[in-house]
């Protein structure tokens, strides 16, 4: 059985161009065999907050002192998420571009589940991802086309796709896949031809 953590990262559900490519994606791999789904919607789930109990659990946890029992409580929600992780087999996001970047709450899970021995580990020698045997699948998209060579070039704007592969590197992933969709605010006609080349790329890239 293959385990699959889907993160969902837009709030516009089955309406996002991301997540309509993401599924495809995941409705290919069920074809080949058993697939179980663990869906992360983070605009559905409920977050914790990474303030107060949280926090201090995080640093009490690095000076190794002892954690009082709201640090623990807020600390045991935080390492739940991080096992979600390192259970999967593969990650699959489906991400929006939101002002160049990732949404806020998509922001939150990562400095969520991003902590020393929930993810990734560190010593006198430095770092190491927890997420080793796992690959990813990353689904962006956009609402221009970001064409090199132009201001608006992925080189110059793009704190989307760039940086969730550096965030799944950090942790360790070293099979990272990409699709990005383009243009889905500049008409019905690009939209619609972005999307089903979205779709064909994902469902080819599960066989």
């Amino acid at each position: 059985m293959t385990r699959v953590l889907y993160i969902q990262a837009s709030p516009r559900g089955a309406r996002s161009a991301s997540a309509q490519v993401a599924q495809a994606y995941i409705d290919a791999l069920k074809k080949k065999g058993d697939v179980n789904v663990d869906l992360l919607d983070v605009w559905k789930d409920d977050l914790p907050a990474f303030d107060g109990p949280a926090l201090e659990a995080k640093y009490a946890g690095l000076s190794g002192q002892t954690l009082d029992e709201a640090q623990k409580a807020a600390w045991v929600a935080i390492s739940s998420l991080g096992a979600r992780f390192r259970d999967a087999d593969e990650i699959v996001l489906s991400v929006p571009m939101w002002n160049f970047g990732v949404p806020y709450k998509l922001k939150q899970l990562i400095d969520l589940v991003t902590q020393k021995d929930v993810t990734f580990t560190f010593d006198e020698n430095g770092f190491g991802g927890m997420l080793k045997k796992q690959k990813a699948v990353v689904v962006c998209a956009r609402g221009l086309e970001y064409v090199e060579g132009t201001p608006v070039s992925e080189e110059n704007l793009d704190y989307q796709k760039a940086y969730l592969i550096s965030w799944l590197s950090f942790l360790g992933v070293g099979e990272i896949k990409t699709i990005t969709v383009e243009k889905t605010l500049m008409g019905a006609d690009a939209s619609s031809a972005a999307l089903a080349s979205g779709i064909a790329e994902a469902t080819a890239m599960a066989a």
